[in-house]
């Protein structure tokens, strides 16, 4: 397959706001791969994703490839996908113009479109509208298998490509043959805002109600021998977190798959702040380990000594969780009294946590998906929003990157929509922190505007939405303030503006 035919998909894709046309689109072209290795190459680069992560080349390596664009197309996807694997390994002295050698050599081979698509492909600006569940929808219907087997397929093998691969090669039994792998993260299941704690006891009931921890997600994989530690975006930290393996292996099970959290905590037993949890997972130096000692508080136990429990209600999976990790358990109560319930809350806030987490103790383990069989109740609205722009600030803030646009997740695969802007909650440190980073993600800026390529995702808090046609989003944000940066999210897993919207309602 040509590489401009990807392209073409893509603008297609990208030029409209119908879910239906954007799958149908998407499951044309990858019903016309010529492999199931094409296939995997096609669908990562519709999804913005390259199979090779990081190549090792940033805007500015790229921005510096000026080859005239080529008259004709020739680049085919495999011709591409080898190029930047060749770019991804080179190393040592000399690599970066090894990479920069292959790169020119690609771009010149490629004409305008090309060009201009393989940019935004490597910067992650390819905003043509795959998002994942898109993308899932298109791979069922080019496959012609249920959407279902190709979501659970996924949620097990966390890899949209080699989902495809599955589901094109092979249809719904080798989908089938899918199943959960010990070293393998699974997709974690995410809760959706409850308006009530009141409200989510009774519409969950049965359920479970447990501390909201302001701490980061970990997915813990456990064998005789070998324990593996990921984060909620499946990114191994295993050498990073060594109090944690070395936890997990006087754990009372043979092999186990746990969900939790970790965070790090005060003299006084009070979460540290978030940052600093995360200022962990990148690090293997000895004394920031000493000095920031991680402490896990497990959730859910997705398997235990050769049972896997994905599909066991989550009564059996609380149970087997309670046989596995003894005290390391988050703080909760089965099947509260609501006086329980508002007890519970009360103890979780004053020892500095963000609320509580109600679910359905009947609800399986749907892992990548948010729903409502889990439900997180705060005492004020929080949502996870993208940074699209800053402001340059006036008087105090003069010289400073201030003022705030932010932007809520299109569900149905567009760029994110702008839904209000807030300077509240910015600390010095945080204004000093964007200011700089910011101009090193910038795509482009005019007179106080700088306008971000590279997008972040930030907590923000607030106390409604209301109607409004300032915004794209025809909803505008009441006092909006900054909580934290979220470096653990990525763009694709910011709220919905549905959900903000839900809350206008």
């Amino acid at each position: 397959m040509t590489l401009t035919e990807v392209a073409s998909t893509s603008a297609e894709v990208g030029a409209t706001r119908s879910r239906l046309a954007k799958v149908d689109a998407l499951a044309g072209v990858l019903r016309r791969a010529d492999s199931a290795d094409e296939v995997e190459v096609v669908v990562a680069f519709l999804s913005g994703a390259p199979r090779q992560g990081r190549i090792g080349a940033g805007w500015r390596t790229l921005a510096s490839l000026a080859p005239s664009a080529a008259s004709g197309a020739s680049l085919t996807v495999g011709e591409v996908d080898d190029a930047l694997t060749a770019t991804a390994r080179a190393s040592g002295k000399g690599a970066a113009a090894a990479r920069a050698e292959v790169l020119g050599g690609l771009f010149a081979r490629a004409t305008a479109g090309e060009q201009a698509f393989l940019r935004a492909l490597l910067t992650g600006e390819l905003r043509q509208g795959a998002l994942e569940g898109v993308m899932l929808d298109a791979i069922a219907r080019a496959a012609d298998v249920p959407g279902t087997a190709v979501r659970r397929a996924f949620m097990l093998s966390g890899r949209l490509p080699a989902t495809a691969r599955a589901a094109l090669d092979g249809g719904a039994e080798a989908l089938a043959g899918f199943g959960l792998e010990l070293h393998r993260p699974v997709r974690p299941m995410l809760a959706s805002p409850g308006t009530s704690l009141a409200e989510a006891v009774e519409s969950l009931s049965p359920c479970l109600v447990e501390y909201k921890m302001d701490g980061a997600r970990i997915q813990v994989h456990k064998t005789p021998g070998r324990v593996s530690v990921y984060t909620r975006t499946l990114r191994d930290i295993t050498a990073s977190v060594p109090e944690l393996v070395a936890l997990v292996e006087q754990l009372p099970c043979h092999t186990t798959v746990l969900d939790g959290e970790t965070l790090a905590l005060r003299d006084d037993g009070k979460p540290r702040p978030f940052q600093e949890t995360m200022s962990r997972f990148g690090s293997t130096q000895e004394e920031q380990i000493a000095a920031l000692l991680l402490r896990p508080y497990f959730f859910d136990c997705l398997h235990l000594d050769g049972r896997d429990l994905l599909d066991s209600p989550l009564r059996e999976r609380n149970e087997a969780l309670r046989a596995a990790v003894g005290d390391h358990l988050i703080p909760g109560v089965v099947e509260p009294t609501q006086e329980q319930a508002e007890e519970l809350t009360a103890a979780a806030l004053d020892a500095g946590h963000e609320g509580v987490m109600v679910k359905g103790l009947d609800s399986a383990y749907a892992a990548g998906r948010r729903g409502k069989a889990w439900q997180k109740v705060k005492p004020v609205h929080t949502f996870d929003l993208v940074v699209l722009a800053a402001e340059w600030g006036h008087g105090r803030r003069a010289g400073l990157l201030s003022n705030l646009h932010l932007g809520a997740r299109d569900p149905d695969g567009g760029p994110p929509i702008m839904v209000g802007k807030t300077f509240k909650g910015l600390t010095d440190e945080l204004l000093a922190w964007q200011t700089e980073e910011f101009q090193k993600r910038e795509s482009h800026r005019d007179d106080w505007v700088v306008h971000l390529e590279d997008q972040p995702v930030v907590e923000i808090a607030l106390d409604g939405v209301q109607s409004s046609p300032r915004y794209p989003g025809s909803i505008a944000l009441r006092f909006a303030r900054v909580v934290r940066y979220r470096p653990d999210k990525t763009p694709a897993e910011a709220d919905t503006i549905d959900a903000l919207k839900a809350l206008r309602n």
